[in-house]
């Protein structure tokens, strides 16, 4: 979507015109037939609602949306204004109209909510339609250009900043719905490569080799089935102080999972080509502050694995030898991503010392359970830690709900022959994943686990994306990242 900034007075060859409207103050300056066709149709600027008509002006019929973004004073104004511009480009994206004017004129926008309505508009353009051959042309997008018009002082310099963050959720986006014969763990780093060190990334890949020499037993026991080999993807950004340890950012990558010997039913399986929704998020979340040039120290490890029921696979029963020395008696081959994690966490605390760690994974179906599709959930040995995740969770709508965690769990994952089984009972699965991960945290680090299963792919069209992969996790590590370590 290209994007350009015009005085309100400037004149623009669109068609297509969208106004913003706060509660109750319909522009005065509309005319007529648009003001009383508005009022009969009860359109009065509230959050969520939208009118259209048509009038002619200088010899052309242009085409008016109204978008309402609610009361001005309103606790969650800047999420209704986002929602607002999303709404508009999910109206007309395919509408046959290439051009679109987005008048913020006379709605009092700060410079922050003016972009808040164009990231909106950009998060709900997105579209991946490389697989369709046969669409017809009243479904293909149209809309390629948005001028925006009386945008406040300063509205541009912000979007700079906030057009890095659409393109890591746009990069997430693309590899959480690429199917598995297109994206695997070769072929994620292939994609991710290019991008990333034009932004001025410094990547690092291990290969299976390296890693069974450093003796990930874990992460390399869940990648044996499968002849795609497993890699870890590692990204480093040092936009801040010379050292200052970095934050650290872990993502489960598997970029199939069949559920290994313990094979998964076969209704929906296919979904499982997100299963690296942890690991896609991590990658976006790194482009981001790369093409902001984010004034921070941040690394991002991908442990990136396919598990699949070949004769090679780990059975039920085995027992692994984790990086961190500590083994693992595999009970269940489908609780496979808290096996990838563990040795990508011993691996970057032993080779960067970060100062905090949060990692994301699509880690159980017991989250899903507990908390469907509206939020993620946040496990954390350190509340300043949680607090601010779950802060910067609220503002960006990557919602995160705090579950307990406690050695009384820890019973759950004794083993008669190892220092531990990979899951538990089926009561409480997803507080004993994370207490399974929560044994190989060093030093106390300051850590929170992200379980995103529900969040990062949507069976319906959501405020900022349509059907499909979400984007989620981007945009809370970004903000994370600007309140805790450039603030």
């Amino acid at each position: 979507m290209q994007i350009q900034f015009l005085d309100a007075s400037a004149a623009t060859p669109a068609r297509l015109v969208a106004r913003l409207v706060n509660q109750d103050a319909v522009p005065a300056d509309l005319e007529p037939v648009l003001a009383e066709g508005a009022k009969m149709a009860r359109f009065s600027g509230k959050a969520g609602q939208m009118f259209e008509g048509f009038v002619e002006r200088d010899g052309k019929v242009v085409r008016v949306a109204l978008a309402g973004i609610g009361a001005a004073d309103a606790k969650d104004r800047r999420a209704a204004i986002e929602k607002a511009g999303a709404a508009i480009v999910a109206k007309y994206l395919a509408s046959g109209d290439s051009a679109l004017a987005l008048d913020v004129t006379g709605a009092g926008l700060s410079a922050e909510e003016a972009v808040g309505a164009l990231l909106g508009a950009v998060l709900r353009s997105w579209r991946h339609d490389v697989y369709r051959t046969k669409l017809s042309d009243d479904k293909k997008p149209s809309l390629g250009e948005i001028s925006v018009l009386g945008a406040p002082e300063g509205t541009a310099a912000l979007w700079d900043v906030e057009q890095a963050v659409a393109a890591g959720v746009s990069l997430t986006r693309e590899l959480v719905t690429e199917p598995a014969n297109t994206i695997y763990p070769e072929t994620f780093v292939e994609r991710c490569k290019p991008r990333m060190e034009a932004a001025g990334l410094k990547l690092r890949v291990l290969d299976d080799k390296e890693m069974a020499e450093l003796g990930m037993g874990s992460l390399l026991g869940v990648a044996q089935g499968s002849v795609r080999p497993a890699r870890l993807l590692v990204m480093e950004w040092d936009g801040g102080k010379d050292g200052d340890k970095p934050v650290a950012f872990v993502g489960k990558g598997v970029t199939f999972d069949t559920g290994g010997i313990s094979l998964k039913q076969p209704g929906g399986m296919e979904d499982m080509k997100w299963d690296m929704g942890g690991a896609g998020a991590v990658a976006g979340t790194m482009l981001a502050l790369a093409l902001r040039k984010a004034k921070a120290n941040v690394v991002g490890i991908c442990g990136l694995v396919e598990n699949m029921p070949d004769g090679n696979a780990q059975r039920p029963g085995d027992v692994v030898k984790s990086l961190s020395g500590q083994t693992i008696e595999v009970i269940n081959t489908d609780a496979e991503g808290r096996l990838v994690l563990c040795d990508a966490l011993t691996w970057v605390q032993r080779e960067y010392s970060p100062a905090k760690i949060v990692d994301l994974a699509t880690l159980t179906g017991a989250i899903i359970a507990s908390l469907a599709h509206e939020y993620a959930g946040l496990f954390s040995n350190n509340d300043e830690l949680a607090a601010a995740l779950s802060a910067a969770g609220e503002v960006t709508g990557d919602l995160l709900w705090r579950f307990p965690m406690g050695p009384a769990y820890d019973k759950q994952l004794d083993s008669a022959i190892a220092d531990m089984k990979n899951v538990g009972t089926r009561f409480g699965g997803s507080i004993t994943a994370a207490q399974f991960l929560k044994r190989f945290i060093e030093n106390d680090t300051p850590w929170a686990h992200l379980d995103i299963a529900g969040t990062v792919w949507s069976d319906k069209p959501g405020a900022t994306w349509d059907k499909g992969a979400t984007g989620f996790g981007v945009r809370l590590l970004d903000r994370f990242v600007r309140d805790t370590v450039e603030a």
